[in-house]
C-alpha cells in the first residue's frame, strides 16, 4: 500500500476535524442551498471537493511548491476569486425570487453551474494551496516512494470528508429556504443573504496575509 495505514487512521480525525471547521467552502456551500436548493448545494459541495483534489495532486507534483514561491502569482489568482465572488453576489441580487414551481424546472442547470462555481471558488484561493502545502506534508512519508500519489490519496480522502460535511451545511439550509418558498419577501430576504455570504467571502479572500 501506497500510504501507511497506521498514517492514514492519524490522518483521518485530523482531516475530518478541518472539514468540521466553518470555513469559506462551507459558507459558500450554505449561500448556494439558500440560493438554488439542495442539488445546486450539493453539487457546490462537489466542485469545492473537486479542486481539492486537484490541489493535492498538484502539490505532490511540486507545482503548487513553485506557485507559492510566487508572491505575485498568488496575488492574481487571489484577486480573481474575488471579483469571481463579488460576481455571485451580484448574481445573487439580480437573480428574481424563485417559487417552488420554478426551482423544480431550474434545478438541473442551477446544479451544473453551482459546481462548476465551486470548483472555481476553490482554485482561485491561494489558501487553500498554502494550506495543502502545510497539512499534507505532515503525513506523508517519502521512504514509501511514489510521493504524488500519497499526496492524492490524502487529498482525496480530505476532500470526501469536505464533500459530506458541506453538502450537508449546504442542503440544511436549502431544507430551511424551501419552508419559505413561495413568500417573496422572504426569497428576496433569502437573495440578500447570500449576496451578503459571497461579499463576505470575497473581502475575506482580499483581506488575507500571506503568510
Amino acid at each position: 500500500m501506497i500510504v501507511d495505514p497506521v498514517i492514514l487512521l492519524a490522518f483521518l480525525p485530523a482531516a475530518l476535524a478541518l472539514n468540521l471547521t466553518p470555513g469559506a467552502d462551507m459558507m459558500f456551500c450554505l449561500g448556494q442551498g439558500l440560493r438554488a436548493g439542495p442539488r445546486a448545494a450539493v453539487a457546490a459541495s462537489a466542485g469545492i471537493a473537486l479542486g481539492g483534489v486537484f490541489h493535492a495532486a498538484i502539490a505532490g507534483l511540486g507545482l503548487s511548491a513553485l506557485i507559492a514561491a510566487m508572491p505575485g502569482a498568488l496575488d492574481v489568482i487571489r484577486w480573481i476569486g474575488v471579483a469571481y465572488l463579488l460576481y455571485l453576489a451580484v448574481q445573487a441580487l439580480r437573480s428574481a425570487p424563485v417559487t417552488t414551481a420554478m426551482a423544480r424546472q431550474v434545478q438541473p442547470r442551477a446544479a451544473h453551474r453551482a459546481f462548476l462555481q465551486g470548483l472555481v471558488v476553490n482554485l482561485t484561493n491561494p489558501k487553500v494551496i498554502l494550506f495543502v502545502l502545510a497539512f499534507v506534508p505532515q503525513f506523508v512519508d517519502p521512504s514509501r516512494g511514489a510521493v504524488p500519489g500519497q499526496f492524492l490519496i490524502y487529498g482525496v480522502v480530505l476532500s470526501l470528508g469536505g464533500f459530506a460535511v458541506n453538502g450537508a451545511v449546504g442542503v440544511f439550509a436549502a431544507g430551511a429556504a424551501g419552508r419559505m418558498a413561495g413568500n417573496l419577501h422572504l426569497a428576496r430576504l433569502l437573495g440578500w443573504i447570500s449576496a451578503g455570504i459571497f461579499t463576505a467571502l470575497a473581502l475575506r479572500l482580499a483581506l488575507v496575509q500571506k503568510g
